[in-house]
């Protein structure tokens, strides 16, 4: 009905509905995808760079219950990167801040904190089992290869992530369908001979090493860090590897004297005076190098006065490259410092020479002093160039620059690929190499990995064994139930856990021991190997699970219905070698030549297959490629770091 003339015309406000944050994630998500969502159990490990931005993306997502598992502390250094972090919280539990901060994204999710170390034994299989998702957010080899193992026996999806300066990787992992993180092959972490750091250095890696790894344990710490060391040359050095431990012996001696006025002059006499002299008196060593200097302290000492008067200066300026006075006064002070913390240790528990060892933290101010003033020194005889402060904490900590939005974007593409995860898509989820120096694009995707058959922990067969710990004994393991109730029978097989081999048919003595006296128990994994020539089955990994109850007829039984056939071994078929044309390569090209000729005729970049490439930690530089090569090829090493060969 039209209004009188000149009367207004009355507007109803209509009230819009209002949309909460469980409606924007249906339209985003899907109502299906949302449910599964919603109903998710999932386990984040490791509260870090990635664990930080990972944890908001699933309280944000609205993930229905997240467990966080993490042993670390909250440093200083953290804090510029691990956004859920504030000064306040510094040395207190990662998992429990993450868990209090990440709670005000979303109330209505359920976070669930362990401060712990994710090898303890409640962290169990079962316990494994009873999530929906696992993601590792993890920066050291040790752990990672750990959760895959745990994950792979409970049957539970994992995605994997890292990242190493501007580079970040994510991958999926699930048992029997896609590669596992141990697929491709780990090189160890990078050591170095001991003649080279204790005699022989050229770098000023290798004078770091020794103060770090050499001097401050000697001193300070427990012992020598054979991590640290090769000896695989030691044989070939033989006279020398025993003048070294003479050195040791006689550093141990003056370990005596910390906290007396004479220590700080005995230990440098002893480093940069006399051992050198002795090393100088070895001449063929120097034939094709120069000799290194010793060092008169008394001399040093006069020098570095002006320097002993500015010390509090020296010691705040850790962009400068000291100067060997300068080194001397840090030297001097950092010893003092150290002293008076073992000392005050021992009097505050009577003397306990345990407590009071002090290891390598980058930090810890006074062993990076001790260090870096050490180090510096060293090079200085030696004719190397010294580094500043802040260099050496990056050697010495193995620290890679950490970008806080390469964790962000990282931790974006684990949900992303979380959600084909939960709708069962295994064939749509990718490997996913952030690389933003790469010509083309940000992001390359490629098709997950097979499992590799070679593999040695997911190309086993996997079962899980109830055993009454109680009275199994290895005979039962052997006779009873591998060579009857698996199908073994006659065949030559061996028996092995973490430690070693436990059973093979020369090693017999342990058969009439318990499994639990030969350190088996619960969520131990037993690896069964056929020995045989013929069609020999593949390996098999037993996950070992205690009876809750005594078991009626024998202490060991399986834990599936049925008979079982173990998988034999795939023969392997000579490759045939392709054909060359005189120089090694195929059809007379470099493979890198080819790959990039490929990548400039379509216009894209060439990417490796991910079999080449390796996960990311935050252990390693990457380094660039050259400009001229569109092929980048990665080294996977030191807990899983990328280098880019130069």
């Amino acid at each position: 009905m039209e209004p009188p003339n000149g009367a207004a015309a009355l507007v109803v406000p209509v009230a819009m509905p209002s949309l909460t944050r469980d409606s924007f994630n249906a339209q985003s998500l899907g109502r299906g995808l949302n449910a599964h969502v919603k109903q998710a159990r999932v386990l984040m490990v490791g509260a870090g760079g990635i664990g930080c931005e990972l944890l908001k993306n699933l309280a944000l997502t609205g993930f229905g219950e997240v467990h966080i598992v993490d042993l670390d502390t909250i440093d200083l250094s953290n804090l510029n990167r691990q956004f859920l972090f504030r000064h306040e919280h510094i040395k207190k539990s990662k998992a429990l801040v993450a868990k209090e901060a990440a709670q005000r994204f979303n109330p209505h999710v359920k976070i669930i904190a362990h401060h712990a170390n994710i090898k303890d034994a409640e962290f169990n299989i079962g316990w494994f089992s009873s999530f929906k998702l696992v993601f590792n957010a993890l920066d050291n080899l040790e752990a990672r290869r750990h959760v895959n193992k745990m994950c792979l026996a409970a049957d539970v999806p994992l995605i994997e992530s890292g990242t190493t300066g501007f580079n970040g990787q994510v991958q999926v992992i699930k048992k029997g369908v896609t590669a596992c993180y141990d697929c491709s092959p780990k090189e160890t972490p990078k050591s170095f001979p001991v003649c080279t750091i204790r005699s022989t250095p050229s770098q000023p890696i290798h004078c770091i090493v020794w103060g770090k790894s050499y001097l401050l344990n000697e001193i300070f710490g427990a012992s020598e860090d054979e991590s640290a060391f090769d000896h695989s040359a030691d044989g070939e050095n033989a006279n020398e590897i025993e003048e070294l431990k003479r050195e040791s012996a006689a550093l141990r001696k003056i370990r005596q004297s910390v906290g007396t006025p004479e220590f700080p002059r005995m230990l440098f006499g002893k480093v940069f005076d006399t051992d050198i002299v002795r090393l100088r008196s070895m001449e063929d060593m120097w034939k094709d190098r120069k000799p290194p200097e010793p060092l008169d302290y008394d001399a040093l000492m006069q020098r570095a006065a002006a320097a002993m008067a500015a010390k509090d200066a020296v010691l705040r300026d850790a962009q400068k490259v000291w100067s060997l006075e300068e080194n001397l006064v840090v030297f001097h002070d950092s010893l003092e410092r150290l002293s008076k913390r073992v000392l005050g240790t021992k009097a505050s528990e009577n003397g306990s020479a345990e407590a009071a060892i002090i290891t390598f933290d980058k930090d810890d101010e006074d062993t990076l002093d001790f260090v870096a003033a050490s180090a510096n020194i060293r090079s200085s005889l030696f004719g190397i160039d010294r580094k500043s402060k802040f260099d050496i904490k990056q050697m010495a900590g193995n620290i890679i620059p950490a970008i806080a939005t390469t964790n962000a974007i990282v931790a974006g593409l684990c949900v992303l690929e979380a959600f084909k995860v939960l709708k069962g898509e295994y064939d749509q989820a990718k490997e996913v190499f952030l690389t933003p120096f790469a010509p083309a694009r940000l992001l390359g995707a490629d098709k997950s990995r097979e499992p590799n058959p070679e593999c040695p922990v997911c190309g086993v067969f996997q079962k899980r064994v109830c055993v009454d710990l109680s009275r199994a004994t290895l005979n039962d393991l052997v006779e009873d139930f591998l060579k009857t109730e698996l199908g073994y029978g006659d065949k030559e097989i061996s028996v092995s856990n973490d430690v070693g081999i436990l059973y093979d048919p020369d090693e017999t003595d342990n058969l009439a021991k318990k499994l639990a006296d030969l350190g088996i128990k619960s969520d131990s994994f037993l690896t069964i190997a056929d020995e045989d020539d013929e069609e020999p089955f593949v390996n098999v990994q037993l996950a070992i699970l205690e009876a809750t109850e005594p078991l009626p007829d024998k202490p060991i039984k399986g834990t599936w219905e049925g008979p079982i056939a173990i998988p034999t071994k795939p023969k392997k078929t000579p490759e045939p070698e392709p054909e060359t044309n005189g120089n090694g390569h195929a059809n007379g090209k470099h493979p890198a030549v080819e790959a990039a000729a490929d990548a400039r005729a379509t216009g894209t970049t060439k990417r490796p297959h991910p079999e080449d490439l390796t996960e990311l930690s935050t252990s390693k530089k990457a380094k660039t490629a050259p400009p001229d090569d569109d092929v980048v090829i990665l080294d996977d090493s030191a807990g899983g770091a990328i280098v880019i060969d130069d």
